[in-house]
């Protein structure tokens, strides 16, 4: 199904160009999220809160060029391309949701400008960090190649993410711990909190290769 939906999109002008921005959007995604986690770290706060934010409003334009164009497509074309651009409708939203919670990484810099000390749990994020900085590629590139059974293994690896980030925020919330100061403890909750909604919308746009449109976002049902 995904290889005809990118037949469409590359064969109709106003549909091409709404995919091309959605790839686009994806990529500066990727690029806020691995600046967001250095300035979370340490590295050039001030510049890159900035530059995040100028650049999520660019991502916000292009979700909303993209709809202009599905919608001027509908009007005119419709009939049997009317997924193709319901699919990109609903993909971009994910690729925006990602933004906004980038913003939110960078806004933990402002609220808790002290250095995170916890040698656990910043291993854990760090692997987290790094898992998700190569989702970000692999997304992409899941997209572009709409291989169903890479995107499921993909599908999989982000429920492993999910899980491993809900196992941590429980324990910060239930478990006292004299090494963490109470700042501490919520910043480390709403940094396990984000990457995992990240995490959720990467796999959202992942469940798009696997599922039909009105699955999109839910779990790919087995194959028999």
């Amino acid at each position: 199904m995904w290889k005809e939906l990118k037949q469409i999109w590359s064969t109709d002008n106003l549909l091409n160009e709404a995919w091309n921005l959605t790839y686009e959007a994806l990529n500066i995604d990727a690029e806020m999220f691995n600046e967001a986690v250095k300035a979370l770290w340490g590295e050039s706060k001030n510049a890159t809160h900035k530059l995040i934010f100028k650049k999520d409003k660019l991502v916000n334009k292009y979700e909303r060029d993209i709809r202009r164009k599905v919608v001027t497509h509908l009007s005119i074309q419709g009939g049997e391309s009317a997924p193709a651009g319901l699919v990109l409708s609903t993909i971009v939203v994910d690729v925006e949701r990602i933004g906004d919670y980038v913003k939110n990484i960078v806004d933990l810099t402002e609220i808790h400008p002290g250095e995170l000390k916890d040698s656990k749990k910043n291993n854990q994020l760090s692997d987290i960090e790094k898992a998700l900085k190569k989702m970000f590629i692999k997304v992409k590139e899941c997209i572009e190649d709409g291989d169903e059974d890479i995107a499921l293994e993909m599908y999989s690896e982000t429920k492993e993410i999910g899980k491993i980030c809900d196992e941590n925020i429980n324990t910060l919330i239930k478990t006292k711990s004299s090494d963490i100061s109470n700042s501490s403890a919520v910043v480390y909750a709403l940094y396990f909190r984000y990457l995992k909604r990240i995490n959720a919308h990467l796999r959202n746009i992942i469940s798009s290769v696997i599922n039909p449109y009105d699955r999109i976002g839910y779990k790919p049902k087995s194959k028999k």
